[in-house]
């Protein structure tokens, strides 16, 4: 692996509203403020057009990824700033039946580079009443998604992806560098996992991790828990952005995955494996239990 160049990464911490005009004002600003500060990468959270928990003005406000006006505005943004913006994702129309939540990579000459349906749907029950049934809306992806930047290959995933270790690992042995997970985590399992989650992934894989986040009490009543973070190969925290709207930027050297890959190269000593299930008898397990 041959190391890029080191560039500036910002997030863009988002409290995205329940209509896509206000929440691309929202964004367009952040994105606008980080370029100015130097940032050559941006990323904002998860559904950074709209967070609508009612179905009917979910679809309601849904268009077609060709007819999206965010994502049109999004790409003479980035056209016009020459950033490298990645937008965490957007809510979009898949059919009249089902949405679809897709994350774009777009280039600073304005176009696509590519695009990631999210393939892991948020269905949860936390126990305090919040429950959650992502896939009652949205149809998950299949494909897993690595593209190229000036400075390495980036895995895209989305949000409660993170949880499933073996798609990073695999963005990874595809090539990946840097790890993309644009985030509306909830306020709950952010305090209890958050942090865990995202230097996890880095360290077991030997990249950066990027995660722009959702933060904050929402319009549709939903609190995420923010904390936009930059995470380097060896699972050190480059940047935080605690729990307000904003941006977070930190100095990326893509050097440091080659370094960290050679001092623990465990992406190299994966082996395959089977799993022997060795079950006890009845008789014995009524033994052990009569013996505790």
């Amino acid at each position: 692996m041959t190391a890029g160049s080191p560039f500036v990464a910002a997030m863009v911490q988002m409290r995205t509203g329940l209509l896509p005009e206000p929440s691309l004002e929202q964004a367009t600003a952040l994105i606008r403020e980080a370029a100015a500060r130097g940032a050559q990468y941006v990323q904002t959270p998860e559904v950074s057009n709209m967070m609508q928990l009612n179905r009917r003005e979910l679809f309601k406000h849904l268009a077609d990824e060709q007819d999206d006006l965010s994502l049109k505005a999004y790409r003479a943004l980035a056209k016009e700033l020459r950033i490298h913006l990645h937008i965490g994702s957007l809510a979009l129309r898949a059919t009249p039946e089902r949405a679809v939540n897709r994350s774009f990579l777009i280039g600073p000459d304005g176009e696509v580079i590519a695009s990631y349906d999210k393939i892991h749907m948020f269905d949860i029950d936390l126990g305090n009443g919040e429950s959650y049934r992502e896939s009652a809306n949205y149809q998950p992806g299949e494909t897993a998604v690595v593209t190229d930047l000036p400075w390495g290959r980036l895995g895209m995933t989305i949000c409660y992806d993170v949880r499933f270790p073996a798609l990073y690992r695999a963005l990874a042995e595809s090539g990946a560098v840097f790890l993309a997970v644009p985030s509306a985590f909830t306020r709950k399992t952010g305090e209890a996992h958050w942090h865990t989650l995202l230097r996890a992934r880095a360290i077991e894989n030997g990249c950066f991790v990027f995660a722009a986040a959702q933060a904050g009490l929402h319009e549709n009543k939903r609190e995420t828990f923010g904390h936009s973070l930059i995470v380097d190969p060896w699972g050190t925290v480059l940047a935080d952005g605690s729990t307000e709207v904003g941006v977070v930027l930190a100095s990326v050297d893509p050097a440091k995955v080659e370094s960290a890959r050679k001092s623990i190269p465990s992406l190299q000593h994966g082996r395959r494996f089977s799993v022997r299930d060795t079950q006890c008898s009845p008789e014995h397990l009524q033994l052990v239990r009569g013996s505790a």
